[in-house]
């Protein structure tokens, strides 16, 4: 069901739309010279406790949109990606890009290189995330002796992704398609989280999505470790034991679970943000971008 607090995706000349989700908006060139393509914009909602906020935050989705081109750039390597060009009307220029229509995998390919979240609380019930068993005594923030692979089922905007097991992902897509899944999503990961040690940043978590080519090849889609789909902590400032400050919405999430007077029994929807929590929320992604990437916002 699509989700009354997301405004009408605006009409692009040469494209039909096709999907809005709780921060992109999906269209295809109906003709032109990228006819059959698709259209990905990436607006500056925010969404939290999925929720999608009526409040924007200025900027988030170029932030967004020029920091998964960087890692794409950095990854072509490693994985091939839906990218196709950067030439996009004019409207949306700067949070938008041209990329190859695919066959989408129906799964989040979660890599987990730290424990936090919902990986936390599931192992405080069962020690296990996703049906991989932990060591006993780890805490919020416990680096693990290894990433693994904890995907999750991809939710309607509106509600919530839960979290699979290997084998329920083999069942969805197949044994063959699971196990490259996983590969290329560890594979991923690990590049990435070396990458960003070296500037200073930890990656504790990401999620990926992948789709198939029609000859078959598996190619990275969608955004890639932004502080949207990733779980971004600062070098000096991390300690087990504790929740960790992160780059992404959390300033929102705490202004709305301890200040808004916003209770998420209710079934209201959340308060307006203020603008102070608005500037900091936008201080921190173009914080996470410039180090990260070493370049001026």
């Amino acid at each position: 069901m699509a989700d009354p607090n997301i405004p009408p995706a605006p009409s692009i000349p040469g494209t039909e739309h096709v999907h809005s989700g709780k921060v992109r908006d999906l269209y295809r060139f109906t003709d032109g010279d990228y006819a059959g393509r698709l259209l990905m914009v990436a607006s500056d909602r925010i969404s939290a406790f999925d929720y999608v906020l009526e409040t924007t935050i200025p900027d988030k989705g170029a932030i967004l949109t020029r920091m998964s081109l960087w890692w794409f750039e950095r990854l072509r390597d490693v994985v091939a990606n839906h990218v196709v060009s950067t030439d996009v009307p004019a409207a949306v220029a700067g949070r938008a890009v041209v990329c190859e229509q695919l066959a989408m995998y129906p799964v989040e390919c979660v890599a987990r290189g730290y424990l936090s979240g919902s990986g936390l609380r599931e192992y405080e019930v069962s020690g296990e995330v996703c049906g991989i068993a932990l060591p006993d005594g780890l805490s919020d923030g416990s680096r693990l002796p290894e990433a693994i692979f904890t995907p999750t089922t991809k939710g309607e905007v509106g509600e919530h992704d839960e979290a699979m097991t290997y084998d329920a992902v083999a069942r969805e897509v197949g044994p063959a398609a699971a196990e490259e899944l996983r590969d290329l999503t560890l594979r991923v990961y690990t590049t990435a989280a070396d990458m960003a040690r070296e500037r200073g940043i930890l990656l504790a978590d990401t999620k990926f999505e992948f789709g198939r080519r029609d000859d078959g090849r598996v190619v990275l889609a969608d955004e890639v470790l932004t502080p949207d789909s990733s779980r971004f902590w600062a070098t000096s400032e991390w300690e087990p034991g504790r929740p960790q400050p992160s780059f992404d919405k959390d300033i929102v999430r705490g202004w709305l679970m301890r200040e808004s007077g916003w209770d998420r029994t209710s079934g209201d929807r959340p308060p307006a943000l203020p603008d102070e929590v608005v500037e900091r929320t936008r201080a921190r992604y173009v914080e996470a971008f410039e180090l990260l990437t070493g370049e001026s916002w």
